[in-house]
């Protein structure tokens, strides 16, 4: 018998004893449960947060003052050093700006027209309870 001959004989047996194992002894559930919790105790793998530092006020200070000394050096360099010095920002600039609407022109932060002479006049709300 070659060895062509035993393969033939022998892997239909083979393939049914081990379908009787999975399937009747209850391997198949246990290597699905396994397999099941092994995938819930899974954690993603992530950075550690970084733990915000407190800072003195040391700290704090010395940052701004070499923040504001990058400026100044930058602004020397690109020659506007005190250009916009003394400048405010426009009424209706920044990220909040809409070009259309019935108080585009007008400034936010005006406090409008005082209307409490006129219910006054009316003599309050008093009548409308």
């Amino acid at each position: 018998m070659d060895k062509s001959e035993l393969k033939k004989i022998l892997k239909p047996l083979i393939k049914e004893c081990i379908k009787e194992v999975i399937f009747e002894d209850g391997v198949l559930s246990g290597l699905i449960t396994e397999v099941a919790q092994g995938l819930s105790n899974v954690q993603p793998v992530s950075t550690p947060a970084r733990k915000p530092q407190r800072s003195n006020g040391t700290a704090t200070i010395a940052a701004k003052k070499q923040l504001n000394e990058v400026k100044q050096q930058m602004q020397k360099a690109a020659g506007l050093s005190g250009a916009f010095e003394g400048t405010s920002p426009l009424p209706g600039g920044g990220a909040n700006n809409t070009q259309h609407g019935p108080l585009r022109n007008l400034n936010p932060g005006d406090a409008g027209v005082n209307i409490d002479g006129l219910i006054k006049m009316t003599g309050g709300w008093d009548h409308l309870k």
